[in-house]
């Protein structure tokens, strides 16, 4: 007999085969899936400080009439030019910050 391991327990119940042992087995399963989602996840050390240096590259975007390319925020926060690239795409994904091609850079500016 195969052992009843969960990856089995939900084949079987996929497939319309629950008895009391698959039963016991997805309880299980299901009481472990509540507990690791019930505790407290706040941001990261990381998270925290990424959020913080986007706010600070939307404060300097503000005061830049003329946009800034991703080396100019990436010194402007003492980061380097791919950290702060990475920075200027995630609020460009949440609307905050537009870019355009002026000549062959591309500069950044508040949305």
């Amino acid at each position: 007999m195969e052992k009843l391991t969960y990856a089995v327990a939900i084949d079987r119940a996929i497939a319309g085969d629950v008895d009391d042992e698959v039963r016991e087995k997805l309880e299980a399963l299901k009481i472990q899936l509540a507990k690791r989602g019930s505790g407290k996840k706040g941001l990261t050390k990381t998270q925290k400080e990424g959020l913080a240096l986007m706010e600070r590259i939307v404060e300097m975007l503000a005061d830049s009439a003329d946009g800034m390319t991703a080396t100019e925020v990436g010194a402007g926060i003492g980061e380097t030019c791919q950290r702060a690239s990475a920075l200027l795409k995630k609020l460009v994904e949440d609307g905050r910050v537009r870019k355009d091609k002026v000549g062959k850079q591309m500069r950044f500016f508040i949305a």
